[in-house]
């Protein structure tokens, strides 16, 4: 049952989203699993119509906000004012009053509203002015930045990189791929051509079903030796967080769940190692100044843990 909606899903998301299905796979693996998506590429590689998609296919209430330099903590989390017809305060929403959130460019703002985001992505609320507002159920955040050294952006906050559940890179489409686009384009916008095929409903009914898929102990323990060889290795100033290892048993349940199966093997977790992990690893100077990447210290992990054999 799961894995026909998600094919239907991925094959509905895949008609605007041309070319791109493992990246439309993991980003439907990351909603299973109840997490939010950092989507890093430069301008112009489709991130909105992912996100569009996405909203379309699992008929998902959307919003999007542009981030710049003048962008208020208040525009994302809303904010009270007085009525007078009423003589009393009142709660006016902001972009977060919504299932699936397009957070554009978010490197591209102040640290304090990248801030404002941390509650709404952690607890599923915000609090304005002491007053705790919950926020739809399911509340799923992509977001997206430019490369560090674009013009105008800054590094986000470790905190804030650690509440994400996987950061992908589109990259550019092939040749073959490109025609494809502009062919589709040619007349009509795929993005009318997509039909409902889920409900927010289903999604929280996966998230559910998410929690009774079995992980055995040497599965478990291999999992957790991967992040802890990242705390001891000596490029490496943080490792995985105990945050990232549960974002690692969300995805790696997740792909198991998208296969159609009811436990986690390891080769869900190297499948799904690099997008949830790659971004919480903070590097040592030493590491940059040789030119050592995070990929490269997750790729060593993967060669020094290996699983238990079956």
């Amino acid at each position: 049952m799961i894995m026909e909606q998600s094919e239907h899903i991925i094959r509905e998301v895949s008609k605007a989203f041309t070319g791109k299905d493992e990246i439309i796979r993991k980003v439907l693996m990351t909603i299973y699993a109840g997490g939010h998506v950092l989507l890093e590429d430069n301008p112009g590689m489709g991130k909105t119509t992912l996100a569009l998609a996405f909203s379309k296919t699992l008929r998902l209430q959307y919003r999007r906000i542009q981030f710049t330099t003048d962008t208020l903590p208040s525009d994302i989390t809303g904010f009270t004012m007085f009525n007078r017809q009423t003589n009393e305060m009142e709660y006016r929403d902001g972009a977060t009053n919504c299932n699936l959130l397009l957070a554009d460019e978010i490197n591209r703002t102040s640290p304090k509203t990248q801030a404002a985001l941390l509650e709404a992505m952690e607890e599923k609320s915000v609090t304005v002015d002491g007053k705790t507002h919950l926020l739809p159920n399911p509340f799923i955040c992509i977001a997206t930045e430019n490369p560090l050294g674009t013009t105008g952006t800054q590094a986000l906050p470790e905190s804030q990189m650690d509440r994400f559940m996987v950061r992908l890179s589109i990259g550019y489409p092939s040749t073959d791929e490109q025609i494809r686009i502009l062919r589709a384009r040619r007349y009509t916008n795929p993005l009318d051509e997509i039909k409902t095929v889920a409900s927010a409903e289903s999604i929280v009914e996966v998230q559910n079903y998410l929690s009774t898929v079995k992980m055995n102990d040497d599965v478990l323990y291999y999992l957790i030796k991967l992040c802890e060889v990242t705390r001891e290795m000596p490029m490496v100033e943080l490792g995985i967080s105990p945050r990232g290892v549960m974002a690692l048993s969300q995805m790696a349940k997740a792909k198991a769940v998208l296969d159609d199966r009811g436990y986690v093997v390891p080769e869900d977790i190297q499948y799904v190692f690099e997008d949830v992990c790659e971004h919480r690893l903070i590097l040592k100077p030493q590491a940059r100044v040789e030119g050592v990447t995070g990929r490269e210290i997750l790729m060593q992990a993967l060669e020094q843990v290996k699983p238990a054999k079956r």
